[in-house]
């Protein structure tokens, strides 16, 4: 057989590289090059430095919930332009593209699962919506979800990954920040557990809001939390900015947050904190039983 003909061959039974899976992952703060199963078996954490990388929130909900534990609600829900938003492209476009891209009608998924064999509520965002930005229908799957939390007397869990409030829809979106906060205080009135996860990044309304409300905040290493951005922070105060500043060993160690979880450590931290905080409300009842 001449070698063109073998070389012709070899061709067609490659792939192209568009179907072809990336095979080697770099870790953007080590510069490690690793191959990519080795970081799906780590929940995309670098094995070599422990940064944790951005991750989807179907690889969220892999992660933290029990296998074939998760069901979805208000998967139908979609955003609508109300201002007839226009930038360098309308808003609906926008919109469009981030459905294309993602598979998902808004930044937010939400559904009933079971963590570590608990009944939870679980919200999770996905940054690549959009990055993961707040607008009337996130907010709104938010409410429901914690209504749910109400209903059926369970725990509640909001992982966080956007870069605050959507600007394409003006006070719509800032409006879901009293909205979210008001429906998580009759949470706390039932003496319902809410805990929230912070991950890179956590910024703007989001972090101004039910981000930072939570019986329990934990965040990510490394993650970036905080309101308005480094750079216009520096303007306004016309000063340098602390090494580490708006990262979460950063927060920890100023009483901002309560804890730092490593992503694999995570569904267990999470699944022991419902259990001890279920433990003490029972206590907490009996003593008032017998002071009636």
């Amino acid at each position: 057989m001449l070698f063109g003909e073998i070389f012709s061959k070899i061709r067609k039974t490659q792939s192209t590289p568009s179907e072809a899976p990336s095979h080697w992952v770099k870790c953007s703060a080590c510069q490690s090059l690793m191959y990519y199963k080795e970081i799906e078996q780590r929940f995309n954490v670098c094995p070599k430095c422990g940064f944790h990388m951005r991750i989807s929130a179907k690889q969220r909900i892999e992660q933290l919930c029990d296998e074939g534990s998760f069901v979805e609600y208000d998967a139908n829900l979609a955003p609508i332009d109300p201002l007839k938003f226009v930038d360098k492209k309308s808003y609906k476009k926008r919109i469009e593209e981030a459905e294309d891209k993602t598979g998902k009608t808004s930044s937010v998924v939400c559904g009933g699962c079971n963590i570590d064999g608990i009944k939870t509520q679980l919200v999770v965002f996905d940054f690549q919506f959009m990055g993961g930005s707040l607008g009337s229908v996130e907010g709104e799957k938010i409410v429901r979800a914690i209504n749910r939390s109400l209903a059926q007397k369970e725990g509640l869990v909001i992982v966080s990954a956007s870069g605050g409030a959507r600007m394409q829809e003006s006070t719509f979106s800032l409006l879901q920040m009293s909205k979210t906060s008001a429906a998580l205080a009759k949470l706390a009135q039932a003496r319902l557990p809410y805990i929230s996860i912070l991950t890179d990044p956590t910024m703007g309304g989001v972090s101004a809001s039910f981000a930072f409300l939570g019986d329990v905040i934990m965040a990510e290493p490394g993650a970036l939390v905080g309101f308005a951005g480094q750079r216009v922070i520096k303007q306004t105060i016309g000063a340098d900015l602390p090494e580490g500043f708006q990262r979460a060993e950063f927060l920890l160690a100023h009483g901002l947050i309560d804890m730092i979880v490593t992503r694999g450590d995570m569904k267990k931290v999470v699944a022991d904190l419902f259990r001890l905080m279920d433990e003490h409300c029972k206590k907490d009842a009996f003593e008032l039983r017998l002071k009636q």
